[in-house]
């Protein structure tokens, strides 16, 4: 059985004013696994996500955690990069607020840029990247540290759909060198089909989980997986259970 890297257990999330947000939820994330959230508008995934990534506290329930050290790095779906800084320099800035001396931080920083395929723009201020290169950038700063749980928040949503399946395909194949365990969090279903080995669906808010779906197929996915039956198939689940979420009782 795979070890998980982080768990939910029963969590509850309430919001002052607004009620429950999220649960009951349990759910278990293994070592290396790419799980995607995906739900109505409101059901709770950022939430689920933000506890994952220990960003905010459960009301009720356990958050468990895998001992020992291991990173864990948050994409959200804006780059989030400062501004006044270079591609490189934002890149480095995780490392160097760990202490890693500056210049192993940049040259660290450089490679990861490298691997991200903005081997030149290290030079360059986030005003300077389109919008599929600054989400590189972001993704070059959460690998940077070699996190165990890498965490991505509607990463895509603002790209087109060409650079969308062309990221997609690129954290798949950064994803195989180094194993993270990977969450994200999409409104796609296909993307979610594409990019996930499980697939978790929560109802409308206040969030629970309608069920999984999981896809038996190579990860990164080969050339053409759209067009395998596994693919539409897994989609069609996955929708399924979109729609059973939206008639759940709260």
């Amino acid at each position: 059985m795979t070890t998980a890297t982080v768990a939910l257990e029963d969590v509850e999330v309430d919001y002052r004013g607004r009620g429950r947000a999220l649960g009951p939820v349990s759910l278990s994330i293994g070592e290396g696994e790419i799980v995607a959230l995906v739900g109505p508008s409101g059901c709770g995934k950022s939430t689920a996500l933000r506890l994952l990534a220990g960003l905010e506290p459960a009301t009720r329930g356990q958050v468990r955690r895998a001992p020992g050290r291991g990173e864990t790095s948050v994409v959200f779906q804006a780059p989030t990069l400062a501004p006044w800084m270079s591609a490189a320099a934002n890149v480095a800035l995780p490392l160097e607020l760990s202490g890693t001396p500056k210049a192993e931080a940049r040259a660290r920083a450089l490679e990861a840029l490298e691997r991200v395929g903005l081997a030149g723009a290290g030079a360059s201020r986030p005003a300077q990247l389109s919008g599929g290169m600054a989400m590189r950038a972001s993704l070059a700063r959460a690998l940077v540290t070699q996190p165990r749980l890498l965490m991505l928040d509607e990463p895509f949503a603002a790209l087109d759909e060409i650079t969308r399946r062309t990221l997609a395909d690129d954290v798949l194949a950064l994803w195989s060198q180094t194993r993270p365990a990977i969450v994200f969090v999409t409104h796609n279903v296909e993307e979610a089909a594409y990019m996930a080995e499980r697939i978790v669906v929560l109802t409308r808010g206040p969030g629970r989980i309608a069920g999984e779906v999981r896809v038996e197929a190579p990860l990164p996915r080969p050339t053409g997986f759209r067009t395998w039956p596994v693919f539409s198939e897994a989609a069609e689940a996955i929708s399924a259970l979109l729609a059973k979420g939206a008639e759940a009782t709260p």
